[in-house]
């Protein structure tokens, strides 16, 4: 290892840290994660499925971007 990972491994804690702070204090605001259309939810009497496809797509392309500005700015 050197500091450079050490940097990015400080970077993601934060990252995390107020990550944790945004939904501890606004998790009553973000009831729409989740349940966006396309959402697949399916539940019968001792059976629950839920696969929230559109969130999971959402949060990629978010993803990506925030690596692509990420990436075009250390150039």
């Amino acid at each position: 290892m050197n500091s450079g990972t050490g940097k990015i491994l400080l970077l993601i804690g934060l990252l995390l840290f107020f990550i944790g702070l945004l939904i501890f204090f606004f998790h009553d605001k973000m009831n729409w994660i989740g349940n966006l259309p396309g959402d697949l939810k399916i539940e019968r009497p001792g059976f629950r499925l839920y696969i929230p496809f559109t969130t999971m797509i959402l949060f990629s392309v978010l993803i990506s971007l925030i690596i692509r500005i990420w990436s075009w700015q250390n150039k």
